[in-house]
């Protein structure tokens, strides 16, 4: 049964009927000795929708398979809902190969490795072939997947074994034929590395790490685990003669994979902000909490001893320490804006990850902006936002169905809940209420929120987190800003001096006052990192009657030093290039028009695809619809002169205003393309646009010999769609950037199936049609069942470009241009060129119903207007290696709200002219 679906009874083997058989037959041997309810094995049996006789369907299958696998006894029995599927153990391979593997690591455990292999090998050799290879069924990948994946985990359990007992050159033969077979596995890998060393084969091994790391660098942006890594630093190391050993910290027969890549991604996502926040140079501005003392927390939250409630407080060095002695592992952290917050969920995040075990849950830090609890459970949010951030976990045929869900629900997730005062006030009390009831059961949970903001909700409301701690971060102490101030200063240097005696000896003072947030203290010494800068001037009494005066200065100083004139780092995995440089003046204009429209649109998180909504939608809908009205136009005035081409224009062009202006683009694709194991789904998608194209041309009247090329050209401009899938591994982690890469393809690969498609069609419709008349008015120039068919393939159309506005609009202009007779071309030339500008029109509609192809007309507009840079993501990405911004997600923030509203409320200067130097390479 593992290798192909062959099934044997005590008469021999039975073949079964079809695919339809299969499907349901696959899916009570999944789920041998269970209830499988009938609307599942439709699910299995129909990916798309069921037809209405499908109840009755299935219990045909049933039927015909009892009937097939004999009568000696009930091999498939009803129970209430559905059906179930009895066997005994040694009736089923997967069942046979399960037990055998367990007798395996019960041997290994023991210490009889030798005997644990030969178990091991013996059940592995009940494979045939992958599970059920062939049966391309969706409802069934999950499980299909979790069969494999045992398989694959044996193996290399099998391989461990043989590690250990040094036969090296049996892993060797076996893995050097798997590692091609799964080259991005990392775990086979590794012990072909420590196999290929064992026999004296060094280089080979380290070539072997080699070539990994260049595909998974080249293909998903990553670098290899920390094992593996660690695997090739021992081969370069060791010394002539010692033995090798397998890799530490390689999960060892782990049938899920998803937590430990989770962990590595999360792990390299936050180290690298760290590193943009230059928050380790030397140390981050020193940071203390204790319990707070607002109402907001229950009775026994907080460690005991002898009856007495301890001292909870600590630093940021030994936060997760502190975390561990809570009982429920519940935290809320409160503080004031610019107290340190996000910073310390983000070291908490690194800390709980330093010395994380493989079966530990996985810390994830995620902005809670987004989540409306009125709307949405705090799980099912939870598990969107994974998928969205980790768009891996979306790979069905690796991960499973719902890997994510599955994540969240086993609590192998420790939410760290970064922003609750973020939320609409309206709904911090829901909130509140939503989040005690999702955690409960115990689940681990770290919230932060502003503290006054806290206070209320609770206060008000009476919602509080019961078993959760709160503790409160205290503003930043005299000593603590000076040693921060001062630790990158030379010897002997005096400018700081100042600004230490006014702290020391004046604690109530208005300097001192402002320097009680780790932001300020950061943003000072920014602001006074050159040499020729005088932070003695913040004491100046006169100019600084207040802290907010302080502050507000400070704000205003950051840019400018923060894009001085010196080089920047590179972001991980980036070629070296030569940085844009910037002039502050015009990046504070720019990063001024971003502040407003987020202020605006009550959002800090600026989205690339969100760009068309900083100007008026109208406006928006008018630049979007104009270019491909302009191509339709010029489309029928080829076809058949300037009426036409007004007709066409005018209809394409209202349409794609109305839809542009009303309707709701398409979110960002997370894909890569990918071809490994796309043959069966790209052949169905083939048939599929070859029908679609031969009923098309049949409405045409074309000649058979036409209907079969327009056949083979939808069909292979259909087909492709299947490339792009999921990345493939749970360590991707999403960025801007590599959204934005995502989503390019996607819309490229629209865009040319759309024109390859349809050009071709019209061209050669409009060469060969016959003029058919089916209901003619106005004198034979119109006909409503041609206007009625173009109709309805123009609003299936716009409802995939723009949703149900783009159905309506685009489906109108559809049937009133596509109910004008045409007289034959007059040409092949003529034919060809209407064609193309048909082809065109279309492409560039839905490329630009695209939220790349949106993003990138939005970037021509408001650079034109002087208002962004017209490289746009470069200078993005550039503010966030200065430390201007901060990346959550696919989305960039500025690095602090306070930040955002003193750029937004700060006056709109005019754009520069035309002539305006935008930035240098």
């Amino acid at each position: 049964m593992l290798g192909t679906l062959e099934v044997w009874t005590g008469t021999g083997r039975v073949m079964v009927p079809s695919v339809r058989h299969q499907r349901v037959l696959a899916a009570l041997l999944l789920a041998p000795n269970s209830v499988v309810p009938v609307a599942r094995l439709v699910d299995a049996v129909w990916d798309d929708e069921p037809p209405m006789t499908a109840t009755k369907q299935i219990q045909n299958c049933v039927s015909v398979l009892r009937e097939r696998l004999g009568r000696e006894r009930d091999l498939i029995v009803t129970d209430g809902p559905g059906y179930q599927l009895t066997i005994i153990d040694d009736e089923l391979d997967a069942m046979r190969f399960r037990r055998g593997m367990v007798m395996a690591q019960q041997l290994a455990a023991e210490g009889s490795l030798s005997r644990a292999v030969d178990v091991a090998r013996d059940a592995l050799r009940l494979w045939r072939g992958p599970a059920l290879d062939g049966l391309d069924a969706a409802a069934l990948a999950g499980p299909i997947t979790k069969l494999n994946e045992q398989r694959y985990s044996a193996i290399e359990a099998s391989a461990e074994w043989q590690l250990e007992l040094g036969e090296y050159q049996a892993v060797v033969e076996e893995m050097g034929e798997l590692v091609a077979l799964h080259p991005l596995r990392e775990r086979m890998h590794g012990q072909l590395m420590v196999a290929l060393d064992g026999v004296g084969r060094s280089a080979d091994a380290l070539a072997v790490f080699s070539a990994l790391r260049a595909r998974l660098v080249d293909e998903l942006g990553v670098e290899p685990g920390s094992a593996l890594r660690a695997q090739q630093v021992r081969i370069l190391a060791r010394t002539r003669g010692e033995p090798p050993s397998p890799a530490p910290g390689v999960p060892k027969g782990s049938a899920d994979q998803a937590p430990h890549q989770l962990a590595a991604a999360v792990a390299r996502q936050w180290t690298t902000e760290v590193e943009m926040r230059s928050l380790n140079r030397p140390e981050p501005v020193p940071l203390t909490w204790s319990s707070t003392g607002r109402p907001v927390a229950a009775e026994a939250t907080l460690p005991r001893r002898a009856g007495e409630r301890l001292v909870f407080s600590g630093d940021l060095c030994d936060v997760v320490a502190k975390f561990r002695q809570v009982r429920s592992r519940q935290l809320v952290v409160l503080g004031d804006p610019g107290a340190g917050k996000s910073v310390l969920a983000m070291l908490f995040t690194l800390g709980l990850l330093a010395d994380r075990r493989d079966e530990d849950p996985v810390p994830v830090l995620l902005p809670l902006a987004s989540w409306n609890p009125h709307r949405e459970h705090l799980w099912h949010w939870l598990a969107t936002k994974l998928v969205e951030d980790y768009p891996g976990l979306g790979n069905k045929a690796v991960y499973g169905a719902d890997a994510a869900t599955r994540l969240v629900s086993d609590r192998k997730i420790v939410p760290v809940l970064d922003g609750l005062d973020e939320i609409p006030p309206a709904l911090h009390a829901a909130a509140i209420d939503a989040l005690d009831r999702a955690v409960a059961d115990g689940s681990p949970l770290v919230v932060t929120c502003r503290g006054t903001e806290y206070e209320q909700a609770v206060t008000h409301s009476g919602s509080l987190l019961a078993r959760a701690a709160v503790v409160e971060i205290e503003p930043v102490n005299a000593e603590a800003a000076i040693g921060f101030l001062t630790a990158r200063t030379r010897v002997g240097e005096t400018r700081w001096q100042p600004v230490e005696e006014r702290l020391r000896r004046q604690t109530d003072s208005a300097l001192a006052r402002a320097l009680r947030t780790p932001l300020m203290v950061d943003l000072a010494r920014i602001a006074y990192a050159h040499p020729e800068t005088d932070p003695g001037e913040l004491c100046d009494t006169d100019r600084f009657g207040g802290p907010e005066l302080i502050e507000d200065h400070l704000l205003d100083a950051y840019l400018p030093a923060s894009y001085a004139h010196r080089p920047t780092p590179p972001t991980p995995h980036d070629p070296p290039v030569t940085p844009r440089t910037y002039d502050p003046p015009q990046a504070e204009r720019w990063l001024g028009f971003l502040a407003r429209r987020l202020q605006d649109q009550q959002t800090r998180d600026l989205a690339w695809w969100r760009l068309d909504r900083m100007v008026p939608r109208h406006v928006a809908g008018l630049y979007l619809g104009l270019p491909p009205a302009l191509l339709f136009a010029a489309t029928g005035w080829v076809a058949a002169g300037p009426a036409a081409g007004l007709v066409y224009g005018l209809s394409f062009g209202l349409a794609g205003w109305l839809a542009h202006t009303i309707g709701e683009r398409p979110g960002p694709l997370r894909v890569e393309l990918r071809f490994h194991r796309t043959t069966s789904r790209f052949v169905r998608r083939f048939l599929g646009g070859a029908v679609a194209g031969s009923l098309l041309a049949l409405g045409w009247s074309l000649s058979p010999p036409i209907i079969a090329l327009l056949a083979v050209v939808f069909g292979l401009a259909i087909a492709p769609h299947v490339w792009l899938d999921t990345p493939i591994d749970a360590g991707t982690v999403t960025s801007p950037a590599s959204v934005l890469r995502g989503d390019r393809t996607a819309a490229l690969a629209y865009t040319l199936s759309f024109m390859v498609c349809l050009g071709p069609f019209w061209g050669i419709a409009f060469a060969l049609t016959n003029e058919t008349r089916f209901v003619p008015v106005l004198g034979g120039d119109f006909d409503l069942v041609l206007a009625l068919a173009t109709g309805l393939a123009s609003a299936l159309l716009g409802r995939f470009m723009l949703g149900a506005a783009g159905s309506v609009a685009y489906g109108l202009a559809g049937a009133v241009v596509g109910g004008q007779v045409f007289p034959r071309a007059t040409s092949a030339t003529q034919a060809i060129i209407a064609g193309v500008m048909f082809g065109l029109a279309v492409g560039l509609s839905v490329c630009l119903a695209r939220a790349w192809g949106a993003f990138t007309m939005m970037c021509l507009w408001l650079a034109a207007r002087g208002h962004l840079p017209l490289h746009l993501m470069d200078f993005l990405a550039d503010a966030h290696r200065r430390g201007v911004l901060r990346q959550v997600g696919a989305a960039y923030q500025f690095r602090h709200v306070r930040l955002q509203a003193r750029l937004a409320g700060q006056p709109e200067t005019p754009p520069p002219g035309p002539n305006a130097r935008c930035d240098a390479g």
